[in-house]
């Protein structure tokens, strides 16, 4: 049994599945209700905006966008589950939250337009989908090999862009969300954002047990009532919205193959699974459990199974959710059965429109003042992984500056993305955090991995001169 160091007094560190073991306590069901709706509400909107982006791409209106919700929601939940409670050789067993994933929508919506657009090109969709899941699952092996090549420094880097580059998602959220509104960033917006973090601020200060560890559910409640009585919350969608409403699997017919299709959703599993590996060992760190090959793996047939089942049930790939990363550093609520309950509660969001429509109408400007604090901690954590490493060695300075450095430039300019050619460099220039994350691993390898040969010093023969330097100090040696 390990054992740490609290107080000056050795005491005995819980094991995996002792009950004592933060990650494994399961608290009462209230508690599971409260603080998985809290995850769920860090959440929400990541898993609406990335369906609302694919439909936006491949011309998809109507009821159809809303359905693309749905699924969203209940495949989201059904990762989570996945992942965090787990089936046999399937899942890691931590409190990780799993959403669908950005990364995938240039590659997602070039699939849909090339199959025809709208609804006639989803079969071809959620063909690759499904296809490129049940890769991962059976190439997830092949990436236990990868377990050393993520040390302190290269976590530590990875939290730190993802905090960073997230930042200005928050930002925009602070703003109300609409850059291109008129009253975007305007006293009103900023107003609401610095109501639900002065509460979140206020409720660690001043509390202390359970108040502090549903802060960012109570800021985010009391910004949203401010909200409504200054009339900046729009509720006119919830009485629009069915109580009880899902698609069938399937619902857009028999999944089509398509070689070129598969390959570059493929293509951008592996590039967020690369993501995904870092984010496992952070998460590992925070919760105080060591993550190796074994975990990784059954983590990754998690996700390459729950992609296909969402291929299954209309919707798209996932990956692990930065923000309750965030989450739980702030609250230091560890157990996974908090985030299976998260999972259960998104499972019944989707078959819920009505209640998935109420949470929809928290202005972005509250979400963004709590997601300033959420992003942030991100980036405090991996700061935190950082001092870990040996940063006195300039090689590790140079990885985690120039992997920062690298993941903040399609934060600053997102036009580098628009100038790359292909599906797949657009892509990975789109995402600060892939190209951070990518820098990190790569540099690593470079610095730490790669043994370049050395030449071999040629030893002066007696017919050679000496340099230049020494006939210079021999000179000044013989000076008197």
């Amino acid at each position: 049994m390990f054992r740490f160091r609290a107080g000056g007094q050795d005491r005995p560190r819980p094991v995996p599945g002792d009950p004592r073991d933060p990650v494994d306590e399961v608290p009462r069901v209230w508690r599971l209700a409260v603080y998985g709706f809290q995850h769920v509400l860090a959440f929400y909107a990541g898993a609406v905006v990335m369906p609302l982006l694919v439909a936006e791409g491949i011309g998809l209106q109507g009821e159809e966008v809303g359905t693309l919700i749905n699924a969203s929601l209940i495949a989201c939940g059904i990762s989570t589950i996945l992942q965090a409670v787990g089936l046999p050789g399937i899942g890691i067993r931590l409190p990780i939250v799993q959403g669908t994933s950005t990364t995938a929508v240039p590659s997602l919506v070039s699939v849909g337009l090339a199959a025809g657009g709208a609804r006639a090109g989803l079969p071809t969709v959620f063909g690759a989908v499904i296809a490129a899941g049940l890769a991962l699952f059976l190439i997830a092996p092949l990436f236990s090999r990868l377990v050393r090549f993520f040390p302190p420094v290269v976590t530590g880097t990875i939290l730190a862009v993802v905090g960073i580059t997230l930042l200005a998602v928050a930002a925009r959220q602070v703003g109300g969300g609409d850059t291109g509104a008129a009253d975007f960033g305007s006293p009103g917006h900023l107003g609401l954002a610095a109501v639900t973090l002065a509460v979140i601020v206020l409720l660690h200060k001043l509390s202390r047990g359970f108040l502090a560890t549903v802060a960012v559910l109570a800021g985010l409640g009391v910004g949203t009532v401010v909200a409504a009585f200054a009339g900046r919350t729009d509720f006119s969608k919830i009485s629009d919205a069915d109580w009880v409403g899902v698609a069938a699997p399937l619902h857009y017919g028999t999944p089509r193959w398509d070689s070129m299709a598969v390959l570059s959703l493929l293509l951008v599993m592996i590039i967020i699974t690369v993501e995904s590996i870092g984010q496992f060992f952070a998460v590992g760190r925070i919760v105080d459990r060591k993550v190796d090959g074994g975990d990784v793996v059954r983590a990754l047939r998690a996700d390459g199974l729950a992609t296909a089942v969402a291929g299954v049930l209309n919707s798209f790939p996932t990956t692990v959710y930065s923000q309750n990363i965030g989450l739980i550093r702030l609250t230091r609520v560890k157990s996974r059965w908090v985030v299976a309950a998260s999972g259960v509660i998104m499972v019944l969001l989707g078959l819920v429109p009505k209640v998935g429509a109420a949470i929809a109408a928290m202005p972005a400007s509250v979400l963004g003042g709590a997601t300033v604090v959420l992003f942030s901690t991100i980036a405090v954590v991996g700061v935190q992984i950082l001092l870990q490493a040996d940063l006195t060695d300039q090689r590790n300075t140079l990885l985690v500056a120039t992997s920062v450095g690298i993941g903040f430039l399609p934060t600053a300019y997102p036009q580098f993305a628009e100038q790359m050619p292909g599906r797949q460099l657009h892509a990975l220039f789109e995402s600060g955090i892939i190209l951070g994350t990518l820098s990190a691993v790569l540099l690593n390898l470079f610095f730490h991995h790669l043994r370049l040969p050395r030449r071999k010093a040629r030893t002066p023969g007696p017919v050679d001169d000496p340099p230049d330097y020494m006939q210079h100090e021999a000179h000044v040696a013989e000076t008197p």
